[in-house]
């Protein structure tokens, strides 16, 4: 895609966003065709924002996750600065079309993971991150149909990016603890409503980490000290509306709440 084509898309998706609009796909004439043409909108579509980038999401970390929105695999989105939020902020529902909410592992990052040409392994991005988060995530698409658009649009428009709610870093040794195995807890006005591991975050949240890293990576994009990353729902996500009281469970972890206002 030529740099006007890029403008375009992201300036398209971006209106479609602040005017609270839903739209069918991107226009043919500059729509794209393949992962780095939606990683390029992506990025535009931030600039265009007006906001930083302040973390990332992935999207489609479990099979189930995948087979519902028709992708071969994950998906990486950015969190925008304004859309992050601190445990307990209230969240404005507005005219969200998903409708859901899901409960994740999120990591702080210590250092950097810039782009380079050899694979990052495990082992580097567990050395690269600072801290641990229980998170919730708010997801929402511009798409009518989100489910048939393909990869390449659906990473145009953020992989599904909306709101992020963190809650406080935990100070249970996290390192030392068996990730996939974790319970974590989704409860809906004060009643359990999910349970789910770690292991449905791509078999392991750390893993989900470095997959994000490498494929960032491949893109010509980096990690940043700072930014946090969500790893994906460990849940099965949860029907939400308007007044839903939410908190995530993560036991030694900690908690993470938000009200839908």
């Amino acid at each position: 895609m030529n740099k006007d084509q890029l403008q375009r898309a992201a300036e398209f998706l971006w209106n479609a966003w602040t005017e609270e609009r839903r739209i069918d796909a991107i226009p043919e004439a500059f729509r794209p065709a393949t992962r780095a043409d939606g990683y390029q909108i992506q990025r535009q579509m931030a600039d265009v924002s007006g906001q930083p980038t302040v973390g990332w999401k992935i999207a489609a970390t479990s099979m189930a996750g995948q087979k519902h929105l028709q992708v071969d695999g994950p998906l990486a989105g950015r969190l925008l600065a304004r859309r992050v939020h601190r445990d307990g902020t209230p969240i404005v529902l507005g005219n969200n079309g998903m409708r859901v909410a899901e409960a994740e592992f999120a990591f702080r990052l210590g250092h950097d993971l810039p782009p380079r040409s050899q694979p990052y392994d495990l082992a580097e991005v567990l050395a690269a991150v600072d801290t641990l988060h229980p998170a919730l995530e708010i997801p929402d698409s511009r798409y009518n149909n989100f489910c048939i658009v393909g990869s390449p649009q659906l990473i145009a428009d953020n992989a599904c990016a909306h709101y992020f709610v963190m809650g406080n870093p935990t100070t249970a040794d996290w390192r030392s603890i068996d990730l996939p195995s974790h319970a974590v807890r989704l409860l809906l006005n004060g009643t359990l409503a999910r349970e789910g591991v770690g292991a449905n975050v791509l078999g392991d949240p750390r893993l989900a980490m470095t997959w994000i890293a490498n494929e960032l990576r491949e893109h010509g994009i980096g990690l940043r000290a700072g930014e946090v990353v969500t790893t994906g729902t460990s849940v099965v996500p949860i029907p939400i509306e308007l007044g839903s009281h939410l908190l995530a469970d993560f036991g030694c972890f900690g908690t993470v709440m938000t009200e839908l206002i």
